[in-house]
């Protein structure tokens, strides 16, 4: 393998990240009686109040592709920075009670979780950030809109948790777009899984404004999500009245978003860090 890991187009492949020794977390928590209703909390050394990051990992909605741990590098690294993390696990479209409305109503109840449990594991819920990547890119901004969500929707709760800053890697938060051909990495069938064609509560743009900063990372070589997608989710959202910035990576593919010795994730982690206000 070149040096860094790095292959002769300059891109990492994912063993590159996913053989590396993996970091485990401090405490695995229950939300729920089904194998993927869990949490993995991470939590800093030194004993005080942590600010938290609610992180959602990707693979295109389905369990089979991915799960909460490719993200424990990213973790890890938010962990040794201060920042505790609460990294959710949620049924995809491939497990029984995934798709609509499962896969919505275990990621609502992980988040809420972190509501109720979170003071009792010194985390501070006074300004949550939310981190997805890839699918959980798109399902991080929906934890932002759930108030938004209209009052017919089976997914509306009455009191969501709220988030305060969004921060989308590499994600797919226009449903609409993604399910029209060619589509994403995904492809266009993984949509209608994940939706049966309902995207008034399950696409972002149909709940502008969210009223929560959004930023997304995006990586000009990624080949699973078409760096398209963030510029023309962020101007849809941005006539609709909300703040969203996109950051375009150059030299930057999908797995790069959450190496955490890219370009890439030192921006997001930076972005991380500003929005604690550190």
């Amino acid at each position: 393998m070149p040096e860094h890991g790095r292959h002769q187009d300059g891109l990492l492949k994912w063993p590159d990240l996913l053989e590396r020794e993996r970091p485990e977390p401090d405490a695995s928590i229950r939300y729920g009686r089904e194998v993927n209703q869990l949490v993995d909390l991470w939590l800093p050394a030194t004993p005080a109040t942590h600010p938290v990051v609610l992180m959602v990992h990707g693979g295109c909605w389905q369990s089979d592709v991915a799960d909460r741990r490719i993200m424990n590098w990213i973790a890890d690294d938010l962990r040794r920075r201060g920042i505790a993390v609460w990294n959710i696990e949620y049924r995809g479209v491939d497990r029984k009670g995934g798709g609509y409305p499962g896969t919505f109503h275990d990621v609502a109840a992980a988040a809420d979780a972190l509501r109720d449990r979170g003071p009792r594991h010194g985390l501070d819920l006074s300004r949550i950030v939310a981190v997805g990547h890839s699918a959980g890119g798109h399902l991080a901004l929906w934890l932002a809109a759930r108030h938004r969500l209209p009052a017919d929707s089976p997914l509306r709760a009455a009191e969501p948790l709220a988030i305060h800053f969004v921060l989308s890697l590499g994600g797919l938060p226009d449903l609409e777009e993604a399910a029209r051909p060619p589509g994403s990495g995904c492809g266009v069938e993984v949509i209608e899984r994940l939706t049966r064609g309902r995207f008034d509560d399950t696409s972002i743009p149909r709940l502008a404004p969210l009223g929560v900063e959004q930023l997304l990372i995006d990586g000009r070589e990624d080949r699973i999500i078409p760096s398209s997608y963030a510029e023309s989710y962020a101007a849809r959202m941005r006539k609709a009245g909300d703040e969203v910035t996109v950051r375009m990576m150059e030299r930057t593919g999908h797995i790069e978003l959450i190496a955490p010795e890219s370009a890439a994730w030192t921006a997001a982690a930076a972005a991380i860090e500003r929005a604690f206000g550190r």
